[in-house]
C-alpha cells in the first residue's frame, strides 16, 4: 500500500512517501481505507522534533482521518464492512477520564497514523461519521472538533448566554465558535489577521478583535462583555496569551489549556484564580464517548465544518508547508484516494 513516513523529526523534509505491506487484521482489529486525512498542528511539531510524549519512527502521521471499513476482525460487533468511520485520537479512551495508558495508542505519535491508503485501527477505535459528511469533512472531527467540544461543551459546560472567548481562526477555534454558536452563546474572536476576522463575522461571531492594533486585546473583550467578562476561554496558544485569558474571564470563569504553540510559559496567575474562583481544565483531545455525543450534536444541527484547503495525496508535503505558514482558516485536508 502507499503511505508516507516520517523517516526523523529533523523538519517536513523527513515526510517521505513509502510502500508498505497492507496490514493484516486482527480479531479485535479493522481494516479502514482511508479517503482522507487532516492536520493539525501536533503534526507539524511531530515532524519537528518539538512534541515532548514518545514518537515511534518511521512514523505513518497524522491523527485525523476518515474512510471506509474494508475488513472486520473475527471478534470485531460494533461495527462492520462498509460503515464510514473515523479513528479515535486515543484508541483505547472509550469513555470515563483518561489513563495513563491511554496514551500509548495515540494515532500519529506512538501509534501508525492516517497518511495512508490503509490504516489499522482498533474496533473499539472508530465512530461512524455524520451522514451528511464528505469523507473530507469528517477527516476534519478527530482532533480538532473533538477537543472544542471537550473544552467547552464537556469540561465547559457552555450554555445559552454564556460568553466565550477564541484565539486565532485555526481548527480549534472555528470548531469551538460553531459548537459555542450551536449553544447559544456570544462569540468573541481575536486573531491578527483582518480577513479572517471577517471570516469568523460571516460564521457568526459577535465581537472580533485584532491582536495587533488592540495588543491589550483582553480589555476590549471585557468592554464587549459589557464589563463583566467572558464565561470561556479556549487557550489554544499558551505563552503571554494565557495571562490576557485569564483577565478576560468573569467571575466563575472557565479557561481551557489546549496548546502551547507559543512555547513553555503562559503561567497561570494564582491569585486571579482564587479571587475570580476560576475553573482550569487541561484538554487532551477526548473519548469515544465524547466524540459519539459530539457527532450526534453535528447531526441534529446539520453542522459542516470549515475546510480551507484541499491537497491531493501526492502533495503531502506541500499540505504540510501551507499549514506551517499558518495561513489557513479552518482545517487542511488531503485527500487520500
Amino acid at each position: 500500500m502507499k503511505c508516507y513516513e516520517l523517516q526523523g523529526t529533523s523538519g517536513l523534509d523527513a515526510l517521505k512517501s513509502a510502500e508498505r505491506q497492507r496490514p493484516v487484521v486482527g480479531p479485535n482489529q479493522v481494516l479502514v481505507r482511508v479517503h482522507a486525512a487532516s492536520l493539525n498542528y501536533r503534526d507539524v511539531m511531530i515532524a519537528g522534533g518539538g512534541y515532548a510524549r514518545g514518537v515511534k519512527l518511521p512514523l505513518i502521521p497524522l491523527s485525523d482521518g476518515a474512510g471506509e471499513i474494508v475488513e472486520t476482525g473475527s471478534a470485531v460487533a460494533r461495527v462492520k464492512k462498509g460503515d464510514r468511520v473515523c479513528g479515535t485520537f486515543f484508541q483505547r479512551w472509550i469513555a470515563g477520564p483518561s489513563r495513563p495508558d491511554i496514551q500509548e495508542a495515540a494515532l500519529g505519535g506512538s501509534a501508525d497514523g492516517m497518511l495512508t491508503e490503509f490504516a489499522l485501527l482498533e474496533g473499539d477505535g472508530v465512530v461512524p461519521v455524520p451522514e451528511h459528511f464528505s469523507y473530507e469533512e469528517a477527516a476534519t472531527l478527530p482532533c480538532a472538533a473533538l477537543t472544542a467540544w471537550h473544552g467547552l461543551v464537556v469540561a465547559g459546560g457552555v450554555k445559552p448566554g454564556d460568553a466565550v472567548l477564541l484565539l486565532g481562526t485555526g481548527g480549534v477555534s472555528i470548531f469551538g465558535l460553531q459548537f459555542a454558536r450551536l449553544a447559544g452563546a456570544q462569540t468573541i474572536v481575536v486573531s491578527s489577521s483582518d480577513a479572517k476576522l471577517a471570516r469568523a463575522r460571516e460564521l457568526g461571531a459577535a465581537e472580533t478583535i485584532n491582536s495587533k492594533s488592540v495588543p491589550e486585546w483582553q480589555d476590549r473583550v471585557r468592554a464587549a462583555t459589557g464589563g463583566r467578562g467572558v464565561d470561556h476561554a479556549l487557550d489554544v496558544t499558551g505563552g503571554e496569551t494565557t495571562a490576557k485569558s485569564l483577565a478576560a474571564l468573569g467571575q466563575a470563569g472557565h479557561i481551557a489549556i489546549i496548546g502551547a504553540r507559543s512555547g513553555p510559559g503562559g503561567e497561570l496567575d494564582r491569585r486571579q484564580i482564587l479571587t475570580k474562583g476560576l475553573r482550569v481544565s487541561g484538554i487532551n483531545v477526548g473519548s469515544r464517548a465524547m466524540f459519539e455525543a459530539m457527532n450526534r450534536a453535528i447531526a441534529v444541527a446539520r453542522l459542516k465544518p470549515v475546510v480551507d484547503r484541499v491537497f491531493p495525496f501526492n502533495e503531502a508535503l506541500a499540505a504540510y508547508r501551507d499549514f506551517a505558514t499558518g495561513s489557513q482558516f479552518g482545517k487542511v485536508v488531503i485527500r487520500v484516494d
